[in-house]
């Protein structure tokens, strides 16, 4: 190769045997953009959705019209590593495809083709899944723990509210076996109260717990019961609610308490009236029993119910229990 005198040297071309050699070695990755498309409305579909079950529905259906699928199936492996049923989309029918999401789970196919795209689409959401099922399961242990947490504010509250009484009738009198005695039921029914847990559906009689209010409280006080019917909760945490509205009653300067039961299509209601001093702020309803009130509220709603209280027109008060949605 000569150089010139008047520039540069020209640029040698290759030979023809190393532009092939180049070419042998270096390759080019080209993606189809149906399938860069189809991966970016996988993720996004997935990681905007409210939550992993409503957004792998909208995986499921992106990969069903893909596939010109009848239906597919989404099945997650649960806490306990089974695969369970989680999501699907479409009508069920033709031959089932697996389409293996690794450690998120699976997809099956039904009906449509089996088209090797759709798993490397699916390999791209495998990161996605696994966080958010990671995130869903810490948010449910978050709750679990705050409802384990309220509880045991409810007993200890409780404890020290129901228990007072009996002890301080304990420290004056000559003989304190009944009133120890009271306190030890208290806390075999508080223990009951604390114990039960909301998702398993118990139902009590009304009259039976009254009665046994009745015994413990030996108030003097007329009580009327119109109450043969039950009421969605354990007998602990009935006999914990009622036993605190016959307290208040008492503590107002009742004479006379109805406890009836409202029967209803929609709910199940117990009414608790009284002829006390009512709930006008210059007589202090409240006073000395709030502490009981709000509690009760709080255990009506461990159990998905509702605990009210309102003036009677004739005077007293209304105490209204209520459990939606009766069968």
């Amino acid at each position: 190769m000569r150089r010139s005198s008047n520039g540069p040297a020209p640029l040698a071309e290759p030979e023809p045997d190393v532009l092939s050699s180049v070419s042998n070695v270096i390759e080019f990755p080209v993606r189809d953009d149906h399938d860069t498309r189809l991966e970016h409305d996988l993720v996004l579909a997935l990681a905007t959705a409210d939550d992993l079950a409503s957004g792998m529905v909208g995986v499921a259906d992106r990969i069903r019209r893909t596939a010109g699928a009848d239906g597919v199936e989404w099945w997650a492996k649960g806490d306990d590593g089974v695969l369970e049923f989680v999501a699907a989309t479409g009508i069920p029918g033709g031959p089932r495809h697996s389409l293996p999401l690794g450690s998120s789970g699976l997809f099956v196919l039904q009906g449509g083709r089996l088209d090797p795209r759709l798993q490397s689409a699916l390999a791209s959401l495998t990161p996605i899944v696994r966080r958010r099922t990671a995130e869903e399961r810490l948010a449910r242990t978050t709750v679990q723990l705050a409802r384990c947490n309220e509880a045991l504010e409810d007993f200890a509250a409780l404890v020290a509210h129901e228990l007072k009484t009996p002890l301080q009738a304990a420290l004056v009198t000559d003989d304190p076996s009944a009133p120890v005695e009271d306190a030890l039921d208290l806390i075999d029914a508080l223990l009951e109260a604390a114990q039960n847990e909301p998702a398993d559906l118990t139902f009590s009689s009304v009259a039976a717990c009254l009665d046994q209010v009745v015994e413990d409280l030996r108030a003097e006080v007329e009580i009327t019961a119109e109450t043969q019917t039950t009421m969605p909760l354990p007998p602990g945490p009935l006999r914990v609610i009622l036993r605190n509205l016959l307290s208040n009653a008492v503590a107002a300067g009742a004479r006379h308490v109805q406890v009836a039961a409202v029967p209803s299509l929609r709910s199940w209601r117990l009414l608790v009236d009284d002829d006390g001093v009512g709930l006008a702020e210059t007589d202090g309803y409240a006073a000395g029993s709030g502490l009981g009130l709000s509690l009760c509220r709080r255990i009506a709603a461990r159990f998905g119910g509702v605990l009210e209280l309102d003036a009677r027109q004739s005077g007293g008060t209304r105490v209204t229990l209520e459990f939606p949605e009766a069968a």
